[in-house]
């Protein structure tokens, strides 16, 4: 559980990372490309997928507490997504492939590891 600060945030494990943490610096893969840019704000479908490309580190803004306000617009922001599924997916039956896609995308949007 090592923990550096700089003055570009303090660098932390994926693990100890939470919702609504500020990236102090953009996040590249190993090829370069930025999987989420400077100033993101982290969720739970991030943190997740970030898990899942298996990224071990990333440098967040130095503050001891996640922001109170930034946590609560990345909960509302994950709920207008939930509300978005249920509506793009109204018609369809149960049972389906579309409801088992609706489900896996839940789950996503919920931050669960499928």
């Amino acid at each position: 559980m090592s923990e550096s600060v700089s003055e570009s945030g303090r660098e932390i494990s994926i693990e100890q990372a939470q919702e609504g943490m500020v990236l102090a610096q953009a996040l590249n893969d190993a090829g370069g490309a930025v999987l989420l840019a400077q100033g993101a704000v982290l969720t739970a479908a991030s943190l997740t997928a970030l898990r899942r490309r298996n990224v071990e580190r990333c440098h967040v803004v130095a503050d001891e507490e996640p922001d109170p306000a930034a946590q609560a617009q990345a909960e509302q922001e994950r709920l207008r997504r939930l509300e978005r599924l249920a509506v793009l997916f109204r018609a369809t039956p149960p049972g389906s492939a579309g409801s088992q896609l609706l489900a896996l995308l839940q789950r996503y949007r919920q931050g669960s590891a499928a």
